[in-house]
């Protein structure tokens, strides 16, 4: 028990070992992160509804989308951004590995009679003859990917924009690192029951990693019949280290938000939204 106790705390490598797929295609934490980002009022998994309609509207506002203009959505879920954009009347295409998410969001895209290409993949698979003119990335998930990861990413998101496209992508900032402390926590159905229907013992370790600006929630969730590891990693990034990475790549930032719903930045804010262009 000792060694396990020594194995469950230990501080891993940074961004040494990845884990999302797990989270989002595991039949019953999939359900729980569907039932999270359907919540209107909950803003875990999903912003609350209200944001997504405002950032829905100033997006397709403010990039003119409409009939003849192609958009794509990296890490869809659900669809609830997908679906406010292909009302437009733009094509829109949508990336994501839950099926548990696309079955909903075809769903909701099928009641509603407007047609959205749904493609279950990791986006870090993306490949596609389609070129759009808008690409987004929600909720900070390019903060979850490790520096090779999102430099792949950075690639697949060039070679599918169209001569004039553009990307916007929010990202976690110093101020959101500098506001983590790391902790052990320890509790019988950790999330109350959020990992298992059945019994289950939750530890939860945050690990910080000055040198990378980095932090990770690492969930040991052992069960009866089994232990799992779930490593959630957060990047953060001040807009120069932000500038530097997506230059790197053959992007430059050509404009900053403090959200994606295009309100402006303020000092203290904890993420902030950009809109990326091919240099």
């Amino acid at each position: 028990m000792f060694e396990e106790l020594i194995d469950i705390n230990k501080r891993p490598a940074c961004f040494s070992i990845y884990t999302a797929e797990e989270l989002w295609t595991e039949p019953y934490t999939a359900e729980q992160m569907l039932r999270y980002h359907l919540d209107k009022e909950l803003p875990m998994a999903s912003r609350k509804h209200t944001f997504i309609n405002e950032s829905a509207a100033w997006i397709a506002k403010h990039f003119i989308l409409g009939t003849g203009k192609k958009a794509a959505d990296f890490g869809c879920g659900p669809g609830l951004y997908a679906l406010r954009l292909a009302r437009t009347g733009a094509k829109v295409t949508g990336v994501d590995f839950s099926a548990n998410s696309l079955a909903y969001a075809c769903d909701a895209a099928k009641q509603e009679g407007v047609e959205i290409d749904y493609q279950q993949m990791n986006y870090l698979n993306f490949s596609s003859n389609d070129r759009y003119d808008l690409i987004v990335m929600i909720m900070c998930d390019y903060c979850v990917l490790s520096p090779s990861q999102r430099a792949l990413l950075l690639s697949i998101f060039k070679k599918h924009l169209s001569p004039q496209g553009r990307v916007m992508l929010d990202v976690n900032t110093m101020n959101a690192y500098n506001a983590r402390e790391e902790a052990s926590i320890y509790e019988r159905r950790q999330l109350n029951g959020f990992w298992s229907p059945d019994d289950y013992f939750g530890f939860v370790n945050t690990f910080k990693y000055d040198d990378e600006k980095v932090v990770l929630d690492k969930y040991t969730i052992i069960e009866d019949h089994r232990t799992r590891v779930i490593y959630n990693w957060f990047q953060h990034f001040d807009p120069a280290s932000l500038s530097s990475e997506v230059e790197s790549s053959g992007f430059t930032i050509e404009e900053t938000y403090g959200d994606v719903a295009g309100n402006p930045l303020k000092p203290d804010a904890n993420e902030m939204a950009v809109v990326l262009r091919s240099m």
